[in-house]
């Protein structure tokens, strides 16, 4: 019997055809299963876990889509303790059921640091120092000195404290820093828009105190933003080394700050303008 003979048989074609068969409905079978156990095709967007701590994660139902990790923390006097600060993936990225989402949040006691030496720094030097200890800078007091924004001292409330000094993260921190051997006198830096943290640094980078601030709809570390100061930043007046800047606050959720800002920059364009052609006719008469 040869080899073709086989050939020449229905039985081979019909044998044949059932293994053909069943090898499809076999690897469709296990095509089908890889994609229940990888969940291919169905994915989900990562909400903004930020300012929620994780029992309102839990509370949300969150837990049944994430699994949440916490890999840091760090301390935020003004933020609720146990909320979230930053995430991983960002918030939008598209992920799969059961991804690792993975969290800092804030500190629920702040850490404790040594008091760095900052005298006969200058005021910036200070400000970077205090920063990258996780402390912060309060009342910039000016007394007659002769080098101007160099530190003279370092002040716990009203009392010296001494370097390498105890104490915990966001203490407070105020300096009494030299006026100069001639006044000084230097304009507002553009607030508006920007956060209350934001706002306090880039006034004290600028020899400036946060006056009285007033929030419309409540203090929120994430969503205030400076709406409006005193002095006016549009009046471009000189303001003195230490002189105090009130802040109005509103949320960015009821105002559209990009917007806002925009239009506060094209009226500073225009006083600019205006300012200009009466500095022409004033020297022309």
């Amino acid at each position: 019997m040869g080899f073709g003979y086989f050939f020449k048989e229905r039985k081979f074609y019909l044998h044949f055809l059932i293994a053909i068969g069943l090898s499809l409905i076999l690897f469709w079978i296990v095509l089908k299963s890889l994609d229940a156990f990888t969940k291919h095709g169905q994915v989900f967007l990562v909400p903004d876990f930020e300012g929620k701590t994780l029992i309102t994660i839990k509370d949300e139902g969150y837990n049944d889509f994430f699994t949440f990790k916490i890999i840091d923390s760090v301390y935020f006097k003004a933020r609720e303790k146990g909320s979230v600060v930053t995430q991983n993936p960002l918030p939008g990225s598209k992920v799969k059921q059961g991804r690792h989402v993975y969290l800092t949040v804030v500190a629920q006691l702040p850490k404790k640091v040594l008091m760095p030496n900052l005298k006969n720094l200058s005021l910036r030097q200070a400000l970077v120092t205090l920063e990258s200890k996780g402390l912060e800078a309060g009342e910039l007091e000016y007394i007659e000195y002769f080098a101007k924004n160099a530190v003279i001292d370092q002040l716990l409330g009203e009392e010296p404290i001494e370097p390498d000094t105890e104490i915990s993260r966001g203490t407070i921190i105020n300096l009494v820093l030299g006026k100069g051997d001639a006044v000084t006198k230097i304009p507002l830096p553009f607030l508006v828009g920007l956060t209350t943290e934001q706002a306090h640094a880039l006034l004290h980078y600028h020899s400036f105190n946060v006056g009285k601030e007033y929030y419309r709809e409540g203090f929120d570390p994430v969503h205030s933003k400076v709406y409006k100061t005193n002095p006016d930043i549009l009046s471009r007046q000189l303001l003195v080394l230490g002189e105090k800047v009130d802040l109005w606050y509103r949320s960015d959720e009821l105002i559209n700050f990009e917007e806002y800002v925009r239009q506060f920059k094209v009226d500073s364009l225009r006083k600019d303008s205006i300012d200009y052609r009466n500095f022409e006719i004033e020297n022309e008469q």
